[in-house]
């Protein structure tokens, strides 16, 4: 038996957050990444609705890029003592994933994150609140999984919350909130929402449901992703619909090694994560295509790129990819991105064994060693080839 999940509710499209108006609740606790979205008057409008509804609003500000322990345990705080029955995470997917981990901790205080972090292994929340998460930008697709990534900045540990549990109750995707993104930003998260329906779509435990939606995301970032980075209303609006239909393909479907090996050098060589997806990606489909040849060419087939046989569509995929990175002025290697040589030959033993290890590689479509991990981190490192 397999299970697709998603929010109860998905309201999309412009104007989307006027639904706020209507939701049931007297006291909501905003969870923002910077005052950014106050200043440009975002969150005035949001509290604006929900006092429309006649719900008090209070803000807990200040969530970092990879959301931390502290920052959450002090958002649990401001939780217990202002005791919201409405949780809403508003901005990228740092500022949702940390709401969504102040949710657990608000709604049970003696839980730890060493048990939160085993999989679906959360106890049923809603007891206190629900949730409400309202995307600022466009890759993540925090809104609609269930997932939260939270680091201890003491340890350096990872907690990767996986629980259908914490599946937002309502998504919010209004296509009005991305038109102000920098181009650098929808580059970023656009190709990690391409790579988001690219690993979906190849996953060892995908289904017809993910595929269709990860295959509808693929051909809508196809067609407007560039589009959007050269400043396209239109397309913009669509990218942001794109991202939310990837985000339920690998909710479900979980990801692969692309998100590996982005997870563990993001901080260590400071590449923000969609470019490191948009570096590894092409590589990683060379890796995977002895084993996931067949899928790849099927995307390929399906967004009519050129081949007649099985190698020359999967060759055509990767050429599109590389294509998008250049359109997007996007680094190709490490090394072009500017990671030093000796840097990266340091921390190569342990970004090799930590992404064999990551929780993404279980549902990658061909198994890796660690051997094999360190060849492919030193292919996206010189640009050479994948021939292993």
């Amino acid at each position: 038996m397999q299970r697709f999940t998603i929010p109860r509710d998905i309201y999309f499209g412009e104007n989307a957050i006027e639904h706020l108006k209507s939701v049931r609740g007297s006291k909501a606790m905003l969870v923002i990444g910077s005052e950014r979205l106050i200043k440009d008057g975002t969150v005035p409008k949001i509290q604006e609705l929900l006092k429309e509804a006649k719900i008090e609003t209070s803000i807990f500000s200040g969530i970092e890029n990879d959301p931390s322990v502290e920052t959450v345990m002090n958002g649990v705080e401001a939780m217990k003592e202002y005791n919201p029955d409405l949780i809403v995470g508003i901005g990228g997917g740092s500022p949702i994933d940390a709401a969504k981990a102040m949710w657990i901790f608000y709604e049970y205080p003696e839980f730890t994150f060493e048990e939160a972090a085993k999989p679906f292994n959360l106890p049923e929340l809603r007891q206190k609140a629900k949730f409400i998460a309202i995307p600022t930008t466009s890759g993540t697709g925090s809104e609609v999984t269930s997932f939260s990534i939270i680091t201890d900045e003491k340890t350096g540990i990872k907690y990767p919350i996986a629980d259908y549990n914490i599946t937002p109750d309502v998504a919010i995707v209004d296509t009005n909130l991305v038109q102000s993104l920098t181009p650098g930003l929808v580059a970023n998260t656009g190709m990690d929402a391409l790579t988001h329906a690219f690993e979906a779509y190849v996953s060892t435990i995908r289904n017809p449901i993910t595929d269709a939606v990860a295959m509808k995301s693929i051909e809508m970032t196809v067609d407007n992703l560039v589009n959007s980075y050269n400043g396209n209303e239109e397309a913009r609006k669509e990218m942001h619909i794109a991202q939310n239909l990837a985000g339920m393909a690998f909710s479900n479907a979980i990801l692969g090694i692309v998100h590996s090996m982005a997870h563990k050098t993001g901080k260590i060589f400071n590449v923000p994560h969609g470019l490191a997806n948009a570096i590894y990606l092409p590589y990683v489909i060379q890796f995977n295509a002895k084993t996931a040849g067949e899928a790849y060419a099927d995307i390929a087939k399906r967004l009519g790129l050129k081949g007649q046989t099985t190698d020359e569509l999967v060759q055509s995929l990767i050429q599109m990819v590389k294509d998008f990175r250049a359109a997007m002025n996007m680094s190709s290697t490490l090394k072009e991105f500017g990671v030093s040589e000796e840097d990266f030959k340091s921390n190569l033993d342990m970004i090799s064994e930590g992404a064999v290890a990551d929780a993404c590689t279980g549902t990658n479509p061909r198994e890796i060693s660690v051997a094999e991990m360190k060849k492919l981190f030193e292919a996206t490192y010189y640009g050479t080839e994948v021939s292993f």
